[in-house]
């Protein structure tokens, strides 16, 4: 950061096994090294000095896309670190990221969705789903605000998300608010389906899935051992969807990748506390839940 707190340098480091390692019918070295940090991916475009490296890793399990691939693994790490700044340097996280996009510009993108990224547009979601929420009131103890937002298949999205944690370090989700820019509506019913299944699909993840390995054998067989949320867990959903004229862009991926570090980011304000590693588990350790009050 510079001496006025803006974004002046960025060092960005992933290891992983390519999405394509030891997927049958893979044989090209290029989609065997196929890296999953995306070299133009936010912040990128945003940061004067940017250096971001990929590491690959061998592994011998079978790999297979997860749904909105790398973007749900980088948002968490990009978002919550951008979240980490603004409190670091004073700022609040939501005019920190405005900083960053505004006035919007159009950016040179060649992953999927591009060949551009507007940074208006994803100012345009920050903002919607900041305004839903209330951002900047006066909440209660143990209760927090996060947001996030992300670009990708052609479209943006935002999250924010009102936390209480409990006394016992568990927490709740009070309030979930979702906005979705992907130009040109063409089925609104089905466009808000999909930003109501992604972010509870994101949720499921960020609470408390993963995949174990133990002696050469994933440990979760089934979903008694590999638990997605249940109706009676899922909070209600405000869907926010963006008119635009613009040639339409992905939907079914973009609301994920933006919920876990919503959350995280929530859990934070609510408590002090930074979960830094996913899933976030289901409660926040109590002593420091009380510390926070």
């Amino acid at each position: 950061l510079t001496s006025e707190g803006a974004l002046q340098a960025w060092s960005h480091r992933l290891a992983s096994a390519s999405k394509y390692h030891r997927r049958p019918g893979v044989t090209e070295a290029a989609d065997l090294a196929a890296p999953e940090l995306y070299a133009d991916d936010l912040p990128s475009g945003l940061v004067p000095h940017v250096r971001m490296e990929w590491f690959a890793l061998q592994s011998g399990m079978l790999r297979g896309s997860w749904r909105a691939p790398a973007h749900t693994a980088n948002a968490f790490a990009v978002q919550s670190f951008i979240d980490e700044l603004a409190h670091a340097s004073g700022q609040d996280p939501l005019h920190f990221r405005l900083r960053q996009l505004e006035p919007g510009r159009r950016l040179p993108y060649a992953q999927h969705g591009g060949p551009e990224l507007d940074t208006g547009r994803l100012a345009g979601v920050l903002r919607a789903v900041a305004d839903r929420i209330g951002w900047g009131r006066a909440v209660p103890a143990r209760t927090g605000l996060g947001l996030a937002c992300h670009f990708t298949f052609g479209g943006y999205a935002a999250h924010a998300l009102e936390v209480r944690v409990d006394a016992d370090g568990r927490y709740r989700i009070e309030r979930c608010v979702c906005a979705l820019d992907v130009g040109r509506i063409i089925n609104p019913l089905g466009l808000e389906a999909q930003a109501i299944g992604g972010t509870i699909d994101g949720l499921s993840t960020a609470l408390r899935l993963q995949i174990r390995v133990s002696d050469g054998q994933v440990v979760e067989q089934n979903f008694d051992t590999y638990p997605l949320l249940r109706i009676d867990e899922a909070p209600s959903v405000e869907v926010i969807l963006i008119p635009s004229e613009a040639d339409p862009g992905g939907a079914g991926e973009m609301a994920v990748p933006t919920l876990a570090p919503a959350l995280a980011n929530a859990i934070f304000a609510a408590t002090g506390v930074r979960l830094r590693k996913l899933p976030l588990g289901l409660t926040v350790a109590a002593p420091e839940v009380a510390a926070a009050e």
